[in-house]
């Protein structure tokens, strides 16, 4: 299963992959926004927004490609371990 994880804390982005990897997701983590960031989402299974601290913009185009292509959208305020943990129980 593949993941895409929008927003989040940088220092925790390791962190991020590697509770992905325990549940056998192969996950790509955009804490920032990137010039071509619609293109470089690809087409994930799950797709995970961590709203409080994402900026407007890049929740506009994650949730816009996630309607494109018909991929699960999850919104989370906490941009914990434990929040992770949460969704990844639900969908793996």
């Amino acid at each position: 299963m593949s993941v895409v994880i929008i927003g989040g804390h940088e220092r925790m982005e390791t962190q991020y992959k590697d509770i992905c990897k325990r549940y056998k997701c192969k996950a790509k983590v955009f804490t920032k926004m990137k010039t071509d960031l619609k293109n470089k989402i690809g087409c994930p299974d799950l797709m995970i927004l961590f709203t409080s601290t994402v900026s407007h913009k890049m929740v506009h185009c994650a949730v816009t490609e996630s309607e494109r292509n018909n991929t699960a959208l999850e919104r989370s305020h906490s941009s914990s371990a434990s929040a992770l943990i949460g969704i990844l129980e639900q969908y793996a």
